[in-house]
């Protein structure tokens, strides 16, 4: 449970505030709809296989193993390999995703009303993982420049989350004590132990916890209304 009052509140972006899982899934309905090729291919295979694929490439971009143009380019191409496509057509299907996949973009059921209370009770940033470019995209679209103090961007950090130096770097732009941050993030590797390992308390927002991530997080919540009251605004 929270048993301080943060100075400072970072939020996580996508699958926290942002439905990014769903606005994926459906930037890949659109790819299925889009190809003539993928036609004979369920399109929830292609999600499964896409989603297998993309989140191996994620990890070896994050242990600094690949670049973020191999990784934009061996998913799609991965993808359609395993499917029985034809490989070549990545650079299309990659483009074609992302003109979709910005189009469905939408608040996580509930975080916006609780975001706005929070911020204008609190002083607050955004921390996210992901490629500069279309977390800005995001960042801009739901205005987060003018409803918080602090952005960081893995990709301008130059590491992601877990990683320590993220985690620093975001400390020291708020100019607070690390106990008196609150991180509230949805996933326990990146969010719930790379926080808790800076010395930070942390909100977990799930509707699945684990064991081990219940004990590690100062919350676990899956109703933003809890959160409120837990901050004692509600």
């Amino acid at each position: 449970m929270l048993n301080t009052n943060p100075k400072f509140i970072y939020f996580d972006l996508d699958d926290t505030l942002l439905n990014h899982k769903k606005a994926e899934e459906n930037g890949l309905k659109d790819v299925h709809s889009y190809f003539e090729e993928l036609h004979e291919v369920p399109s929830e295979q292609l999600i499964n296989t896409y989603h297998h694929i993309n989140k191996g490439l994620w990890e070896e971009y994050g242990r600094g193993e690949i670049d973020r143009h191999i990784l934009h380019r061996r998913r799609f191409e991965e993808t359609f390999i395993e499917l029985g496509i034809r490989g070549e057509l990545y650079s299309e299907a990659g483009k074609v995703y992302m003109s979709y996949y910005r189009t469905h973009w939408e608040w996580v059921e509930g975080a916006k009303e609780a975001f706005d209370v929070i911020r204008s009770n609190y002083n607050v940033g955004i921390i996210t993982n992901g490629f500069a470019e279309t977390q800005w995209m995001k960042i801009d679209q739901f205005g987060f420049r003018d409803m918080v103090s602090q952005i960081v961007i893995s990709e301008e950090v130059g590491v992601m989350k877990p990683h320590s130096k993220i985690f620093d770097y975001s400390t020291d732009c708020v100019g607070c004590d690390r106990s008196e941050i609150l991180y509230v993030g949805d996933s326990f590797a990146s969010d719930v132990k790379g926080g808790k390992a800076a010395g930070w308390k942390v909100a977990w927002f799930t509707s699945s916890p684990t064991k081990e991530g219940e004990e590690l997080a100062d919350l676990v919540f899956d109703d933003w209304r809890l959160l409120l009251k837990m901050l004692g605004i509600i």
